[in-house]
């Protein structure tokens, strides 16, 4: 993206390879440690498999962090402010906790996303000009597919910590119109890009929460001119920020994890308002917080491209040995018709072809541990197992199944033991609990099955009471699943012995 405006105070680039020329151990390099995760962000979604323009699901593309001019995406009403990134929107709000660790600290924005851009196809007519076409084939056998691409931009913004406290700053950003055409062989034809001016803004403050703790906004609003209202979404994607999210680091600074803060920062954390987005810590696990990386879909602290996986498959929830698989079993006209349909589709159909045997093998699945985990167990809540762990082959191991049974399976919670037909009351953590569970905060259940897990620990299968539809949830066997630390027993411990062949 180029600048148009400047931070009074700060400093811009439009090349983020000026991060090269930053010293050792500043924060420009900081980014580099979450790019692949951020590529991934990036084209999560953008073209998913069978990878061809006639896959019906290809048609309805670009789902996440899509940022509309507002007048537009309001012309039906105003948007909702939420934290789902699949809802467009016309912004974005990162809000983050950071602490102070030396004078003249600074933070850093990257913000990423890409711009739409219109691949023409078009046939050469006898008087020497050409027509559009949604297909046409070269004399060299290559098919050339009408398609929609999109070219990836970001933009870098760094400003004093000292004035983001005396004020909102403000950086206008834009990534440019633009028309490429390249010749096709043969004089057959040309392939013409055309790409219609993004506009967008960076607001960036920061408030000071305490002597060395201050709150960061940061909120990216696309500000480009609006196409007419009952213009369809395929068009009005033309001047849209796609994918959009971004990163912060500082010089100086500690970011704090929102997802599990500290005790003594878990109202501050509270308080972060984060709409159409998801901050999490980057980097890696053993490190302090140097960056976070803001991104339109749900994310773990510091996440991770798995080193097995070869590359980008641009399909979202992607998993790499399925979809190579799958991959492999197109037809020899279905690879060509995703090799026209989008250089990146090409390029995965390469990588496939090509893929070694050995790294394919690795596609299958990876132990990171061989030592089982230990069982979480709060003060509150004691758990006791009737068979400790470490006296059962670990999961790998032949025989580690043995004597399992999820439907008689007891586990000791505060004395009682719980198992099918228990009625218990569910209190999700608060810390770490998955986000639909929370909603059912309070709610007495019905405990269906116990479950170990191959790490461990144990999950108590239940069904909400007063869930019109627990009866089918049964049938199929579709359950909520809690730790035992997550339930709250509603009946006194049965006179009966618990059964021994749990762990």
């Amino acid at each position: 993206m180029t600048a148009e405006g400047r931070a009074e105070g700060g400093t811009a680039c439009a090349d983020p390879r000026e991060d090269a020329d930053l010293p050792p151990g500043r924060s420009g390099g900081v980014f580099e440690q979450v790019s692949a995760v951020a590529d991934a962000v990036l084209y999560e979604g953008y073209l998913l498999y069978p990878y061809r323009r006639s896959s019906a699901k290809n048609r309805v593309r670009w789902q996440f962090g899509v940022l509309f001019p507002r007048e537009w995406v309001e012309s039906d009403g105003p948007v909702a402010p939420g934290i789902s990134g699949s809802a467009d929107s016309w912004y974005q709000q990162t809000e983050g906790l950071l602490r102070l660790r030396q004078p003249g600290a600074a933070v850093r924005v990257r913000l990423r996303c890409l711009q739409m851009q219109r691949k023409q196809v078009e046939e050469a007519e006898r008087d020497g000009g050409h027509r559009p076409v949604e297909s046409l084939r070269t004399d060299d056998g290559t098919t050339h597919l009408t398609f929609d691409e999109a070219v990836p931009r970001e933009f870098d913004a760094v400003i004093p910590l000292d004035e983001l406290l005396q004020g909102e700053h403000t950086v206008a950003v834009a990534a440019p119109a633009g028309v490429d055409v390249e010749p096709l062989p043969g004089h057959a034809g040309r392939v013409v890009r055309r790409r219609e001016e993004v506009r967008a803004s960076l607001n960036v403050a920061a408030e000071r929460l305490a002597p060395y703790l201050c709150r960061l906004r940061v909120r990216t609003t696309n500000t480009g001119p609006a196409p007419d209202p009952r213009t369809p979404r395929d068009e009005a994607l033309r001047r849209a920020l796609i994918a959009t999210h971004t990163l912060i680091g500082g010089d100086g600074v500690e970011f704090v994890s929102l997802t599990d803060p500290p005790a003594d920062l878990r109202a501050h954390a509270s308080a972060c308002r984060n709409e159409f987005t998801f901050p999490v810590l980057g980097g890696e696990a053993d490190e302090v917080g140097r960056v976070l990386l803001s991104a339109p879909i749900i994310l773990p602290d510091h996440p991770q491209v798995a080193p097995e996986s070869p590359g980008d498959l641009h399909d979202a929830a992607e998993i790499d040995e399925i979809l190579t698989l799958r991959t492999m079993l197109l037809t020899d006209e279905e690879k060509q018709e995703a090799r026209a349909t989008d250089p990146r589709a090409a390029a995965i159909l390469d990588r496939v072809d090509t893929m070694p045997q050995e790294v394919f093998e690795r596609l299958h699945g990876a132990v990171r541990s061989l030592t089982p985990s230990a069982i979480a167990t709060t003060e509150a809540t004691p758990v006791t197992l009737a068979t400790p762990p470490a006296e059962r082959p670990a999961w790998w191991q032949e025989g580690a199944d043995d004597g399992l049974s999820p439907s008689t399976d007891t586990v000791l919670v505060d004395g009682v033991p719980l198992g099918a037909g228990s009625h218990v009351r569910l209190r999700p953590r608060g810390r770490g609990a998955d986000a639909q569970d929370m909603f059912l905060a309070g709610r007495t259940a019905e405990v269906a099955a116990v479950f170990h897990d191959v790490d461990g620990s144990v999950h108590l299968a239940v069904t909400v009471d007063g869930d019109p539809a627990a009866e089918l949830h049964s049938w199929y066997g579709r359950f909520h699943y809690f730790r035992p630390d997550e339930l709250e027993p509603l009946e006194p411990a049965p006179s009966e012995t618990p059964r021994s062949g749990g762990r």
